[in-house]
């Protein structure tokens, strides 16, 4: 059986799936052939580098886009997923198992309905292109099985769309409810929405 194992000794985010995706393997230019299929409304571009942090070497991906104030609502990007004509329906799946998972727990924080409620940070491009490049890496990766180590939130406080927040943010505790969490005291948001819902699904 081949496995994979999510090593989250320092969280999880959205970017940080992508690059240990890219590091064992995945092809970005596979990746960004797939994102362009998306039509996004501005060109976007994945760059990966490889960086050290705290001694070990990593691979870094990037998502370079003009900066936008788009707030998109799910079906937007599911309309983008759906549109597009490179991805399998596999993939197509798993990146909108994710956004619902997403829509599902943003829509319970902010008393409204999955139709009705706003992705800021989570509908931002970079985010599209972290979720849709893991699902399909995910897929190429050809594992049968998956496996999570418990979770670090971080701690302290973080400024989101709508204002000063508390770590874990809200939609990232809703969406690691029934998750194992790991006791880790840092300063800091370590797991983000995205990261999140990457992992629980």
């Amino acid at each position: 059986m081949k496995l994979a194992y999510f090593d989250t000794l320092s969280g999880i985010s959205g970017d940080m799936t992508l690059g240990a995706l890219v590091d064992a393997g995945i092809e970005l230019a596979v990746l960004q052939s797939a994102l362009d299929s998306l039509k996004l409304p501005r060109a976007c571009t994945l760059v990966a580098n490889e960086v050290k942090r705290h001694g070990f070497r990593a691979t870094k991906v990037d998502v370079q886009h003009e900066p936008e104030q788009a707030h998109r609502h799910l079906h937007h990007i599911v309309a983008m997923i759906d549109g597009s004509d490179v991805l399998t329906s596999g993939q197509k799946e798993l990146a909108k198992r994710i956004f619902t998972l997403i829509g599902e727990k943003e829509a319970r924080v902010h008393g409204t309905t999955m139709q009705k409620v706003h992705f800021h940070e989570v509908g931002a491009v970079d985010s599209i292109a972290d979720i849709v490049g893991a699902a399909i890496a995910w897929d190429l990766l050809g594992v049968e099985r998956i496996e999570c180590a418990p979770i670090p939130t971080g701690s302290g406080f973080i400024e989101i769309a709508h204002g000063r927040c508390a770590v874990p943010a809200p939609a990232t505790a809703e969406l690691l409810v029934g998750v194992p969490l790991a006791d880790f005291p840092v300063e800091g948001e370590l797991t983000t929405p995205t990261g999140a819902a990457i992992a629980a699904t």
